[in-house]
């Protein structure tokens, strides 16, 4: 028998969203808490971009964004080989329900579902009783064809606007419903934002919004239920990238790039597993393709992550190297803006290059529409700290290192002390190297910039 696939994601969650609600607050994701103990965690889990529509190419082609042609909310490139083309050339049911149009073109996916669900009748993608039907029927209509299925359900929670809050009636025309609204008392800030009201409000808005996006995976994951089809299917849970905060999404931080992950696979992977090897999401398809028994196509950057999920292999990686590009165009940054970023990181360190800082430069992305960023504005004005952090987020500088183990939340850069050169170095060199073997495109100006900082590389 051939072996399903349903890959379900959430839009613009936090790896560690858990941490912003005080202790005794009510079950955050009762949905995900329990896929997590039927399966394994994957808990060093990164995207390869923390952008939504790149995110979702660099899944489904296992390719760089650079190399796949979607660097930004663009198409991949005509050539580019997708792991739906190949599912449906091996008799596969392919279907996509939500952010359809993030993943582009139409043509070279192969879906046999197209559910759109950004509108007012599906709740603008914030409904898990929506998901929880259109996935059901997709299940049936591939028993129908008596084919074997691959779904993508993708929840358009919790991105902006959050439930409740103002920019929904901005934006959406209305506030979207929720069945568990947390409020400001149950909020513990994180450490990479300030302590401030209207911070604390936006990241109840926040959470109430994740807890929906959890209820869409519960719903989606008792349709697989009553199809009959939980023990035959491979579920994989991933958020596209952070979310959308200062100091998160759009960036190359911890904060960014790193996901939750999680995989149930009946008869192959033991529930409860957990996994800290440092994994990629170009390693998504690949995965699938092994499963599948299809051969790879040439030119992915990924690698099968079946060896981890088995037991068979401890590792996957030393480092891995994270990207951004561009921006959308958008109600914030009203033009696509161009802020070339990198980062090489390993399990405890991470070394980011800010191609784009000049000290003059500003940087404008859509983490900073809604109440957040603008309090921190505000509060500038008066806490030289918050300056600092404002400062930095708009303005950046042109290279950070980080002590992950210490400093999750990249407070402390430590591109100038003494004791580390010697390790900055050497991640300077695997920037490098990872730039010529991708062909990226910031090779050049990454070598200029070290020439004139005087740093000899050989």
């Amino acid at each position: 028998m051939a072996q399903n696939f349903l890959l379900i994601t959430v839009d613009d969650m936090n790896y560690n969203s858990h941490e912003f609600l005080k202790e005794g607050a009510e079950q955050l994701t009762p949905h995900l808490d329990r896929l997590r103990a039927e399966g394994a965690v994957l808990s060093n889990s990164h995207v390869t971009i923390a952008l939504c529509q790149p995110s979702r190419s660099v899944m489904m082609t296992g390719r760089y964004p650079h190399r796949n042609g979607a660097r930004g909310f663009e198409a991949i490139g005509p050539s580019i080989v997708t792991l739906t083309q190949l599912l449906h050339e091996h008799g596969y049911y392919n279907g996509i329900i939500g952010k359809e149009n993030h993943i582009a073109p139409r043509e070279k996916f192969f879906w046999d579902l197209y559910q759109h669900t950004y509108d007012d009748a599906h709740s603008f993608g914030r409904d898990p009783a929506c998901y929880g039907r259109c996935a059901l029927e997709f299940f049936q209509e591939a028993d129908r064809r008596g084919k074997p299925f691959f779904l993508m359900a993708n929840s358009h929670d919790p991105h902006r606007p959050f439930a409740g809050s103002q920019d929904e009636i901005t934006m959406l025309g209305r506030h979207t419903a929720a069945s568990r609204v947390y409020t400001e008392e149950e909020v513990e800030v994180p450490p990479f934002l300030p302590e401030l009201p209207e911070i604390r409000t936006e990241l109840a808005q926040y959470l109430t919004s994740v807890h929906r996006a959890d209820e869409m995976v519960g719903a989606v994951l008792e349709a697989l239920e009553t199809s009959g089809h939980a023990e035959d299917t491979m579920v994989l849970f991933l958020s596209d990238n952070g979310m959308s905060m200062p100091f998160c999404k759009a960036n190359c931080y911890l904060n960014s790039t790193k996901s939750p992950y999680l995989v149930r696979w009946p008869d192959a992977v033991r529930p409860g597993t957990e996994i800290d090897a440092l994994v990629a999401s170009i390693d998504y398809m690949p995965t699938i393709l092994e499963i599948a028994g299809i051969e790879k196509p040439e030119g992915m950057d990924g690698t099968s992550l079946c060896p981890l999920l088995t037991g068979t292999k401890q590792e996957q990686y030393d480092d891995i190297y994270t990207t951004f590009f561009k921006t959308a165009k958008n109600e914030v940054t009203k033009a696509e803006r161009h802020y070339p970023m990198r980062c090489v990181q390993t399990r405890q360190y991470a070394y980011i290059y800010n191609a784009w800082s000049d000290g003059a430069e500003t940087y404008v992305t859509e983490t900073m529409a809604g109440l957040t960023f603008q309090a921190m504005r505000e509060a500038a004005k008066t806490d030289p700290e918050v300056a600092r952090r404002v400062e930095l987020y708009q303005l950046r500088v042109p290279e950070e290192f980080y002590d992950y183990q210490k400093d999750p939340h990249a407070l402390h850069n430590l591109i100038h002390e003494p004791e580390f050169q010697g390790q900055i170095a050497q991640f300077r060199r695997r920037m490098l190297h990872y730039m010529e073997t991708t062909g990226d495109e910031l090779l050049e100006p990454f070598q200029k910039f070290l020439a004139q900082t005087g740093e000899l590389l050989t």
